[in-house]
């Protein structure tokens, strides 16, 4: 005698679901990866707060822009020791960008608070 099977359209639309599902994960992830391919290094951010940069050190890839912003209340500026950039004074939850290009080390201080000192390390990109 022949065993008789039944067709559960419940299970069976659990299933195409969650392929569906997979299917469309899949795409999305590969499309995330080739446009953060395509568009370069993520940016990276400095807090200016309590008379200190956070972090006081950062290191990042050629084509990284950096962007700083002050939290504290009152101005900051950014100068950097090489004379490569300079910000305008910052006041509260004002920002300042530069785009590092070139590999190499670039220290900076604040111009209004000279012992306010941090350092950028860009490298090679990868």
């Amino acid at each position: 005698m022949k065993a008789q099977t039944t067709f559960n359209p419940l299970g069976s639309a659990i299933i195409l679901f969650v392929l569906c599902m997979a299917v469309i994960a899949a795409t999305e992830g590969g499309v995330r990866v080739a446009a953060a391919a395509e568009t370069g290094p993520a940016p990276a951010e400095i807090k200016i707060d309590n008379f200190s940069f956070t972090p006081p050190m950062l290191t990042v890839q050629a084509g990284t822009k950096v962007t700083w912003t002050n939290r504290d209340d009152i101005p900051h500026n950014i100068v950097s020791s090489e004379q490569k950039f300079k910000s305008k004074p910052l006041d509260t939850d004002d920002n300042y960008s530069f785009t590092f290009t070139e590999p190499g080390t670039y220290q900076y201080f604040c111009g209004l608070h000279p012992k306010m000192v941090g350092k950028v390390v860009v490298e090679t990109k990868k």
